[in-house]
C-alpha cells in the first residue's frame, strides 16, 4: 500500500506558482454549437476542396484505448466530413480481416492516384472500408513492404532531426517505416489533389492531417521536415515518459517542473521515443490533449502547451423508451447473479436481492488504476458492513487480464454442481406437476407425500450433498501465473478477504477479459458492466478515462479521482457530481491514508442506498450521457482542425473560431435534490415516500411528483 501521493502541500493565499499554473484552466476554445449542426456528410468540405487524413497505429488494429476513440469516434467523423474523410494505419491481417472490407476507391478521384502511386514504389496497400458506425475510408499500409527502406528512413531522420534509433527496437522502427509512408502517401495526394483541382476549375486543396499518439507522429516529423504544405494536428492521449514515471513509485504530480526528461528518458531506455514524442509536438501546427490535467503533464513533460483540449466521447445511442436501461440492467444482473451461484455454492450465505456488485477494470496496472487503494477502501468497508449492514453484501469483481495457467477447477466444478441441481429440481418439478394433474382429474387433492416421492427427495438430497465444501470459495476465477507475486492476490491476503462467512465483501479475482464465450460468465464487457451497481476507477494516472465515462453512459455510478481526465472533466462541467452518480476522490491536495477512507466512505454510503434510490441515481447518471456523445464533444477535434488549416491557409475562414461560451455544458444540481443550509450534507438521492422497491417502477415524473416538484 505503499503508494505515491501527492500531499496537500499549498495554501490558498500562499500558492506556490505550480500550484497556481493547475489550478488555472489550460487553453481551450469553447464552443456553443454541437458537431451535428455540421452532419452534411461533406457537402461544404467538397465545396471548399477540403480533405481530413486521420492518422494512428489503432485504426482497424485493436491495442487499446485510442482504438475505442478512433472507432466511436468514426460515425460523427464521416457524418461531418463524408468522403473527404480517409483513416490511415498500419494494415494487420489478424484484425483487418474481420474489421475492413477491401475496396478500391472510384476511378478520378486523387486518393486512387496517390495510392497507385506508392504502389509502383513497391508499397503494398489496402484500400477500403472500417465496418464500424459511419463505414470510414481506410487505407492500411503493409509494413513489410518497406522494410526494405528502413535504413533509408533512418537516415534522413537522422540528417534532418538528429533522432537515433536502436536497431533491435521493433516497435519504433515499425513506427518509422510506417510513418515515411504515410508522409509520401500524403505528399504525393497532395501533387494529385493539385492537378485534379486544376484540370476540374476547382479551389486548391486544403489538407489537414490528424496524428494520434508517438508512433503516428513519425509522419507527421516528415512532412513537416520535408516542407509539404499540409496542415498538422497532433494529439497526445498520455505522454510516454509519463506512463514510465508513474510505473514506479514516483511523487509524479508533486515533480512534474523537477524532472530532467532527458535523463529519465535514458534510464528507461526510450530517449529515441521520447524524442519522436516531443518532435511531433512541437513541429504540429495544433497540439491537442485529451484532458486538462494530461495537458499540465504535457507542458512540463513535453515543454509545450497543449492549444485546443479535445475530451474523448462516446457514439452514445439513445433508447426509444426512457427507462429501457434500466430493463437491461435487471437482465443483465441475473446473468452475473448465475456466476454468483455457481462461484459461491455450498457457503451462498447471504441474499442475492440484498447484494451489491462493485467492478473495476482495465490494463493490469496495479498502482495505476488505483487497485492498490480499491482493496485497502474494501476492507474498510467489510468493517463497516459487518457493524452497521451485515445483512448486505457487496460483492467486488476486479477485472485485470494477466498470465494464467487455465481456469480453477473449483470455480468451474461450482457451476457444474449448480447447473445438475437446477436440471434435476427441473426434473422433479415437472414430475411433480404431471402426478398432482393426473390426481386432480381423479377428483381429489394431493397430498405431499403423493407429490414428492422418495426417489425424488434421493436426487435432491445427492445434489445438495455434492454442494457441501470444505474450503472457502476462490477469490479468484483463474490459476493465475506465479500468484505468490501478483499485486492483486498479494493485497488481498495482506487484508485477509478471503471470502469468509463473516466477510461482509466477497472478492472475485478474473485476470482475463470478459467474452460471451467465457465459460463462467458467460457475457460481455458491456452487458457486465450493466448489471454492476457500482464501477470504482480510482486512478492515480488516467489521463482520460474511459471506464468510468462507459458507465456513465449505460446509467451506471461510478467512482472516479480528480487526476483523471474524467473526473476533472465532470467536475468542471457539473456542479453537485455526487448527486448524478459520479463520485470523485481527491488523489491531489490529500495524502493517501485520507483518500482511502473518501473511497471507502464513498462506498459505503453507496451501500445504504436502498433499492429505489439506486434507481433514481441511475436514471441521473443516464441524463449524463449526452454530455460525453461525440455529437457534444467532437466539435473540439473540428476546432482543432480548423485552426491548423488557418495556419497554414491564412484565407481559410470558419464559424467555429468565433463561437462563445457551452452555457449547455453546465449540468446544475437535480430538481429532485434539494437544497442544504450545510456544506457538509450527504448528496445522496432523496427517500422514496411510499417505499416502492419495484425495480422498473421509477420514471422521472413520478419522481419530481413524489417529491413535490413541478
Amino acid at each position: 500500500m505503499m503508494r505515491r501521493q501527492m500531499s496537500y502541500r499549498f495554501e490558498d493565499q500562499d500558492a506556490s506558482p505550480i500550484a497556481l499554473r493547475m489550478n488555472r484552466r489550460f487553453s481551450r476554445v469553447e464552443s456553443g454549437a454541437d458537431l451535428k449542426d455540421y452532419f452534411d456528410r461533406g457537402d461544404i468540405a467538397s465545396r471548399e476542396n477540403r480533405w481530413n487524413f486521420e492518422v494512428a497505429w489503432e485504426v482497424a488494429n485493436k491495442v487499446g484505448g485510442i482504438y475505442t476513440v478512433i472507432r466511436s469516434k468514426a460515425y460523427v467523423s464521416t457524418e461531418e466530413m463524408g468522403e473527404q474523410l480517409c483513416m490511415m494505419g498500419p494494415y494487420k491481417e489478424h484484425c483487418a480481416r474481420t474489421e475492413m472490407e477491401e475496396l478500391e476507391f472510384p476511378r478520378g478521384n486523387p486518393l486512387l492516384d496517390a495510392v497507385n502511386a506508392l504502389r509502383s514504389r513497391g508499397y503494398k496497400i489496402h484500400t477500403g472500408r472500417w465496418l464500424v458506425d459511419g463505414n470510414p475510408q481506410l487505407i492500411l499500409f503493409d509494413i513489410g513492404s518497406a522494410a526494405w527502406k528502413l535504413d533509408q528512413f533512418k537516415s534522413e531522420l537522422w540528417e534532418k532531426c538528429h533522432i537515433g534509433v536502436p536497431h533491435l527496437d521493433i516497435e519504433t522502427n515499425d513506427a518509422i517505416i510506417l510513418g515515411f509512408m504515410i508522409a509520401e502517401f500524403l505528399e504525393e495526394f497532395r501533387n494529385c489533389a493539385i492537378n485534379y483541382s486544376q484540370n476540374n476549375e476547382l479551389s486548391p486543396p486544403r489538407i489537414v492531417a490528424h496524428f494520434h499518439e508517438w508512433q503516428a507522429g513519425v509522419g507527421l516529423i516528415v512532412l513537416r521536415t520535408r516542407l509539404v504544405e499540409i496542415a498538422t494536428v497532433f494529439t497526445t492521449h498520455a505522454t510516454l515518459l509519463g506512463r514510465y514515471l508513474c510505473a514506479g513509485n514516483t511523487d509524479f504530480y508533486n515533480n512534474l517542473d523537477k524532472f530532467a526528461c532527458d535523463e529519465e528518458a535514458g534510464k528507461r531506455q526510450i530517449y529515441h521515443r521520447y524524442c519522436l514524442e516531443r518532435g511531433a509536438t512541437h513541429l504540429s501546427h495544433v497540439f491537442t490533449t485529451v484532458s486538462e490535467i494530461t495537458g499540465y503533464e504535457a507542458e512540463h513533460l513535453l515543454k509545450r502547451k497543449p492549444d485546443i483540449i479535445t475530451p474523448n466521447g462516446l457514439n452514445v445511442k439513445k433508447f426509444s423508451a426512457i427507462h429501457e436501461f434500466q430493463n437491461l440492467h435487471a437482465v443483465a444482473k441475473e446473468k452475473i447473479n448465475e456466476f454468483v451461484r455457481g462461484h459461491f455454492y455450498g457457503h451462498m450465505d447471504f441474499d442475492l436481492d440484498k447484494t451489491l456488485y462493485f467492478f473495476i477494470a482495465g490494463r493490469y496496472e496495479f498502482g495505476n488504476k488505483g487497485a492498490d487503494i480499491f482493496i485497502e477502501s474494501l476492507a474498510r468497508l467489510n468493517a463497516m458492513l459487518k457493524h452497521e449492514k451485515p445483512d448486505t453484501t457487496v460483492v467486488a469483481f476486479l477485472i485485470f487480464p494477466t498470465k494464467t495457467n487455465n481456469f480453477n477447477v473449483d470455480s468451474l466444478r461450482g457451476h457444474a454442481v449448480i447447473k445438475q441441481l437446477r436440471d434435476t429440481i427441473n426434473s422433479v418439478q415437472q414430475a411433480v406437476g404431471k402426478r398432482m394433474f393426473d390426481t386432480c382429474l381423479k377428483g381429489h387433492i394431493p397430498g405431499p407425500d403423493e407429490l414428492l416421492q422418495k426417489d425424488d427427495l434421493v436426487k435432491i438430497k445427492r445434489c445438495m450433498f455434492a454442494m457441501q465444501r470444505d474450503s472457502m470459495p476462490p477469490v479468484t476465477t483463474h490459476n493465475v501465473s506465479d500468484d505468490w507475486n501478483d499485486p492483486v492476490l498479494a493485497s488481498i491476503r495482506r487484508c485477509h478477504l478471503f471470502n469468509s462467512v463473516n466477510d461482509r465483501v466477497k472478492m472475485v479475482f478474473h485476470p482475463e477479459f470478459l467474452t460471451s464465450t467465457n465459460p463462467l460468465f458467460g457475457i460481455d464487457y458491456e452487458e457486465f458492466v450493466r448489471g454492476c451497481h457500482l464501477g470504482v476507477f480510482p486512478s492515480y494516472y488516467e489521463p482520460w478515462g474511459y471506464t468510468p465515462a462507459e458507465c456513465t453512459v449505460m446509467g451506471i455510478p461510478s467512482v472516479t479521482t480528480n487526476l483523471s481526465g474524467f473526473g476533472c472533466f465532470m467536475q468542471e462541467h457539473i456542479s453537485d457530481p455526487k448527486s448524478y452518480g459520479i463520485y470523485i476522490v481527491d488523489r491531489r491536495y490529500i495524502g493517501l491514508e485520507n483518500s482511502v477512507q473518501q473511497l471507502s466512505s464513498f462506498m459505503m454510503e453507496f451501500s445504504r442506498l436502498n433499492r429505489r434510490q439506486r434507481i433514481i441515481q441511475r436514471n441521473r447518471t443516464e441524463r449524463l450521457s449526452d454530455l460525453l456523445d461525440w455529437r457534444t464533444l467532437g466539435i473540439y477535434y473540428r476546432q482543432a482542425r480548423v485552426k491548423a488549416l488557418q495556419a497554414v491557409y491564412p484565407d481559410y475562414l470558419d464559424d467555429t473560431s468565433t463561437f462563445g461560451s457551452r452555457s449547455n455544458l453546465m449540468f446544475s444540481r437535480p430538481h429532485s435534490e434539494p437544497p442544504s443550509p450545510t456544506s457538509s450534507r450527504h448528496t445522496t438521492p432523496a427517500p422514496s415516500v411510499h417505499g416502492s422497491d419495484d425495480e422498473d417502477s421509477v420514471d422521472e415524473e413520478t419522481e419530481l411528483k413524489e417529491l413535490g416538484i413541478k
